[in-house]
């Protein structure tokens, strides 16, 4: 997936658009799905639907596969938000807060699941969905490479910058590695019992640390053999072009959401 993702960046059809466009439009929605009432969040994350599928044509199945990520984390937390306990002797102190039909009592211990916290359930769904799809749609639609630019272009650290490209390329590789060993593990019914599965897996991540090592040297060599000073220059293939149409429907967007929001609140 994580290279069909990098394919997409490069051939979406927003790719031509300037990415301190796309990623200041990303930015100001984030920081507006953070303070945002819900139904404000649900438009965002909605809003950006349609500029990663329709506009970008970003294929759907893989959108709703990189949702189900943060919704599968939200789902591990459903039981801490909803799921409530206190001494049975306090019982009637809880009952405005315990759902009605709700409720067991177990020895001294009353479980039940609470109203406040199935609130909290619902906005953090919302705040998740928005705040995830703004990331998706910088993700999704710009490529890494020109990210760091526009960090460059705001002054930021070129360390900082350097270790980013560094990281983000070692990822791929990081990737590309353990899928071959895996396969190559898997052929050789390495996974077959749960504890020959896990013998597999710690060979794997053994050999993947020690290649990780040995790559990490062939980089430092190349770069200094091609006489590295310190910076990483990236070339530019093609030039950007903004679009009207898409600047006036951002910015009017932008300016109903919040006209929205503040009528909310």
């Amino acid at each position: 997936m994580s290279h069909q993702i990098d394919s997409l960046a490069y051939t979406n059809r927003l790719r031509w658009l300037p990415p301190s466009q796309k990623i200041s439009f990303a930015t100001a929605l984030l920081g507006l799905s953070l303070l945002a009432p819900p139904l404000v969040q649900g438009l965002i994350s909605l809003w950006l639907t349609v500029w990663i599928v329709a506009y970008a044509r970003i294929p759907t199945q893989l959108y709703l596969r990189l949702l189900s990520l943060p919704l599968g984390f939200w789902l591990t937390s459903l039981p801490a938000f909803v799921v409530n306990a206190i001494a049975l002797s306090q019982q009637q102190t809880m009952q405005w807060d315990s759902w009605p039909g709700w409720g067991i009592a177990t020895g001294n211990v009353y479980w039940y699941v609470s109203q406040t916290g199935v609130h909290q359930v619902g906005l953090l769904l919302a705040r998740t969905l928005a705040s995830t799809s703004c990331m998706y749609f910088i993700l999704l639609t710009t490529p890494f490479t020109e990210v760091l630019q526009v960090l460059r272009a705001l002054r930021c650290p070129l360390l900082l910058t350097e270790l980013l490209l560094l990281m983000y390329r070692f990822i791929f590789s990081l990737l590309a590695i353990a899928d071959e060993l895996w396969t190559a593990q898997n052929s050789r019914c390495g996974y077959r019992t749960w504890r020959r599965g896990m013998q597999s897996l710690g060979i794997l991540i053994g050999q993947l640390l020690q290649r990780t090592f040995d790559n990490y040297r062939q980089v430092s060599l190349s770069l200094a053999s091609r006489g590295f000073d310190g910076s990483l220059k990236v070339w530019q293939s093609r030039p950007h072009k903004p679009s009207r149409r898409y600047t006036l429907e951002a910015a009017a967007g932008c300016t109903l959401l919040v006209t929205l929001s503040l009528a909310c609140h």
